[in-house]
């Protein structure tokens, strides 16, 4: 009896192993490659599947779902002559499992290796600056070569990006150098135009400040000489309705003599011929001695008949001293 329960016993475990075998699970978004005595049978999709146990075997499992994929930096000499390093970052998807299983050995190891040559190919075509500056034209480029090599191997590239541009360090301390110097131009730049901005400012200011100076001096001058003009129109008139007699202009001429004698450059008086008439009658009034006769001047004796003709004036030399 112990014989035939371990024969029992073997079938029931040859048994399980082979439904194991039978059915196989493939989940979501990946595929498996049957092979029957190491010839490719077909490919296995997501779900419950089933293969001949010890006959089917399962090569290989692949994701179908996109994949990223970053490459170590990789040393790029450009058409200056420059070595920098780039790093890249791949996003690629299967789309054909029996094409990247046999098509080729490591499609990883094939893309990086496809996509050092392409870079450094780009690259050598442009100098640095353009380097710097044209990632988006590298990276289309990139990606249509890599995505026309990988379509044989079952291989769809759908982005391609430079994740780091490194130049070396004696270009970067010449770089940082240059946008300092840019950085000091401009502010340079930015200050001379607002001292320039401010002088412009400063002698429109003084500008309107001289015009509006010059008004009002304009303006206190034709005040002032109105005021003048109505002082004189008033003593005028004033003059007229008192209507002075010969004595009190005699008094006034002698009123005005000191202010006439002040001053050390005044060695010649012009006094007017009427003056000596007026001082002959206001001698006669308060008696003063030597006013007489021609008063120096060399007027006439007697007082003067009013007459329509401007008066006759005579100049006298008088000597301060």
């Amino acid at each position: 009896m112990q014989p035939i329960i371990i024969v029992l016993i073997i079938l029931v475990v040859l048994v399980f192993i082979a439904l194991i075998k039978t059915v196989q699970v493939i989940p979501q978004a990946s595929a498996a490659i049957v092979e029957r005595f190491g010839r490719y049978t077909r490919t296995l999709s997501a779900g419950l599947n089933i293969v001949v146990p010890f006959i089917d075997t399962i090569r290989n499992r692949i994701d179908l779902r996109e994949q990223v994929v970053p490459f170590p930096p990789q040393p790029v000499i450009t058409q200056d002559n420059l070595v920098v390093n780039i790093d890249t970052v791949i996003y690629y998807q299967v789309t054909d499992a029996r094409a990247a299983t046999y098509e080729v050995a490591s499609y990883i190891q094939a893309i990086e290796q496809l996509t050092v040559t392409t870079l450094r190919n780009i690259i050598g075509g442009m100098d640095l600056e353009r380097t710097l500056t044209s990632r988006e034209e590298i990276n289309a480029a990139l990606r249509g070569v890599l995505d026309e090599a990988t379509g044989k191997w079952g291989i769809r590239v759908n982005r391609v990006e430079l994740k780091a541009i490194e130049p070396p360090t004696s270009i970067q301390d010449s770089m940082e150098k240059q946008m300092r110097a840019d950085r000091d131009k401009r502010a340079a730049i930015l200050t001379a135009e607002g001292i320039r901005q401010s002088q412009i400012l400063t002698a429109e200011g003084e500008k309107q400040s001289s015009i509006l100076r010059a008004e009002g001096d304009a303006k206190a001058a034709a005040l002032r000489a109105e005021g003048e003009a109505q002082a004189i129109r008033t003593v005028f008139e004033s003059i007229h309705a008192g209507d002075p007699d010969q004595k009190l202009l005699a008094y006034q001429y002698l009123q005005m003599l000191p202010k006439i004698a002040e001053g050390d450059s005044n060695k010649l008086w012009i006094i007017p011929s009427e003056l000596n008439d007026a001082l002959k009658g206001l001698g006669g009034m308060v008696n003063l001695p030597g006013v007489s006769g021609n008063g120096g001047g060399g007027g006439a004796t007697a007082p003067a008949p009013r007459r329509e003709a401007a008066p006759r004036r005579e100049a006298a030399p008088f000597d301060k001293d």
